[in-house]
């Protein structure tokens, strides 16, 4: 059984918002080291702002650990981040909430927005800064300095983060683009090996529909001939022992005619099993679901090619099997219309099997009746018609033959299967006509 890559998608195990715990620790930690550093810088904060040093504590904590939801609320990390910027606090939470911004899935005008709100919000902070400094005598440099700094601080702490994000943002984009067309690939395959299975199951149920036609007239014909002998036989065997000696070897032929010929199919379905099949279905391994569809359809092409597996019979038989009749006491006619010609294999054995299967329907439904059977070749057609008058003895069987019911229904199936026309049906004169017409091509 085949599994798609779906199937290995691991549920979500971290809590809340989290799909991992590591997930939920790396956030935790990040969050508690921005706290911590939000907290340090208020000490300076509160001095400078003139409010109690708990107090800017207090405040620097809470600012910091916004950094904890930064997976479900990045703009709100980022934000919270540009607001404390004046404060010089929240360097860890501006950088680590720019990578999450970039990373996640927001419109890029909302990613810009952010990142040129914070961008100029240190800009600004780290100008003055500088520039107090300068004042003071901290620091002795030309008046380029001031501005230089300011954008190089700014253009340091915003554009890492964000470039960053950008790129493992595509990149997880990409990842999960191929992962759903893998996945669709998949399900594609499995669908089209599902559909070659189902074409060679029907393509199975075909043939052996095709090898019980065939054995069905194979061994209906025959061993009804020999029913009908051996009925023959046992009636004359002390009137006439000439007779029933002929009737001994007709039976005897009929038998030996039987068996050659389900031997060759049988020798023809066991050639098929070659010992690398049979080696494959003994020791299994594990296959591909492309290599089970590539299988499952040659096997289902293999299948429906196959068709007329043993070498039926030919038209040119068709006197020797009226002739089998006649010796086993039927009345028959041959009539042949037209010039006789070579058809398809397919053609032939089916006319064939229709005039026999005929013929044997009137040895176990009307015993004794006079049969005609007329066979005439048009153009683009070839037609045949059994029909035999009404048995002396109505309601009798020949030698008590049975009849399974599936001779007339294998009849039709065979000749509309080329294309062509079978009807069968009583006569007004209390016999029964069957008749077919199959195109030459």
């Amino acid at each position: 059984m085949t599994t798609t890559g779906e199937d290995h998608t691991r549920a979500p195990t971290g809590p809340w918002w989290w799909e991992r715990r590591r997930g939920a620790v790396l956030d935790v930690g990040l969050a508690l080291a921005s706290a911590a550093e939000c907290g340090a810088e208020g000490v300076p904060f509160a001095r400078d702002a003139g409010v109690p040093v708990w107090l800017g504590v207090v405040f620097g904590l809470l600012a910091g650990s916004v950094l904890l939801v930064r997976r479900k609320w990045p703009v709100a990390v980022v934000l919270v981040a540009v607001a404390v910027t004046p404060a010089e606090m929240g360097l860890l939470m501006g950088v680590v909430g720019l990578y999450t911004l970039a990373a996640c899935e927001l419109p890029r005008r909302v990613i810009v927005a952010l990142a040129g709100m914070s961008l100029v919000g240190t800009m600004i902070v780290t100008f003055v800064r500088v520039r107090q400094d300068m004042a003071r005598g901290d620091l002795t440099l030309g008046d380029w300095f001031v501005p230089f700094a300011a954008v190089a601080t700014s253009l340091g702490v915003t554009a890492p983060p964000l470039l960053l994000g950008l790129y493992v943002g595509a990149r997880r984009r990409l990842m999960e683009s191929l992962r759903e067309r893998a996945d669709s690939l998949e399900r594609e395959l499995q669908l089209l090996a599902e559909r070659a299975e189902e074409r060679a199951e029907w393509a199975r149920s075909e043939e052996r529909t095709r090898i019980a036609r065939e054995m069905h007239d194979v061994v209906a014909h025959r061993v009804s001939l020999m029913v009908v002998h051996a009925a023959a036989l046992q009636a004359v065997a002390r009137k006439d022992p000439e007779k029933a000696v002929r009737n001994a070897a007709l039976v005897g032929d009929m038998g030996r005619q039987a068996l050659t010929e389900l031997r060759e199919m049988l020798g023809v379905l066991r050639s098929g099993d070659s010992a690398e099949a049979v080696r494959r279905r003994v020791e299994p391994g594990p296959v591909p679901l492309a290599a089970v569809g590539v299988a499952a359809a040659e096997a289902a092409s293999k299948a429906a090619a196959e068709v007329d597996v043993v070498d039926g019979p030919w038209l040119s038989e068709l006197e020797e099997l009226v002739g089998q009749s006649a010796a086993a006491g039927m009345v028959v006619a041959l009539s042949v219309e037209g010039e006789l010609r070579s058809y398809p294999a397919e053609v032939e054995q089916t006319a064939y099997r229709v005039v026999q299967e005929a013929l044997t329907n009137v040895h176990k439904h009307a015993a004794g009746a006079k049969t005609y059977v007329r066979l005439a070749h048009r153009s683009a057609e070839i037609a045949m018609q059994v029909e035999n008058d009404s048995p002396p003895e109505p309601g009798s069987a020949s030698a008590g033959l049975p009849s399974g019911g599936n001779g007339l229904l294998g009849m039709r199936e065979r000749v509309v299967a080329l294309g062509g026309v079978f009807v069968s049906g009583p006569t007004d004169a209390g016999g029964f006509r069957v008749s077919a017409v199959i195109p030459a091509a």
